[in-house]
């Protein structure tokens, strides 16, 4: 078995973290209806974290910290709670697509990555073996 197959989750956890994934964009997604959010823009918008997948050019640890930072919860969380204390609607609506984006990934089982390379993830191996 290789050594990244060991780290990763598997079974009904991987499960109960797509499902919760699932449960995050969707909250997200009413959450940004309920603000009256422009769903243009929410489109225009979701897939930026994905830009993310260009720092895997400059090798796959630096890759790894670019699409993390870009895909762990941490970064819009703070963001939305840093909006609502400054009263900044524009910055909640980026943090809003920005969980469901991350919230999505998940649900498809596309987790943080390792610095191994793309394809290893938390949530496990992904693409065709």
């Amino acid at each position: 078995m290789r050594a990244i197959e060991t780290r990763a989750v598997a079974g009904g956890v991987r499960s109960v973290l797509r499902l919760e994934g699932v449960a995050i964009a969707l909250g997200a997604m009413a959450a940004y209806a309920m603000t009256s959010g422009d769903w243009k823009t929410f489109a225009l918008l979701f897939l930026v974290p994905d830009l993310s997948f260009i720092a895997f050019l400059f090798g796959p640890r630096f890759g790894a910290a670019a699409y993390n930072a870009l895909h762990a919860t941490l970064g819009p969380l703070a963001l939305g709670a840093a909006a609502l204390v400054a009263h900044q609607p524009f910055a909640l609506s980026l943090a809003l697509i920005w969980i469901a984006h991350v919230g999505f990934d998940r649900a498809l089982g596309y987790g943080l990555k390792y610095g191994t390379g793309f394809r290893d993830t938390h949530l496990g191996r992904i693409g065709r073996a």
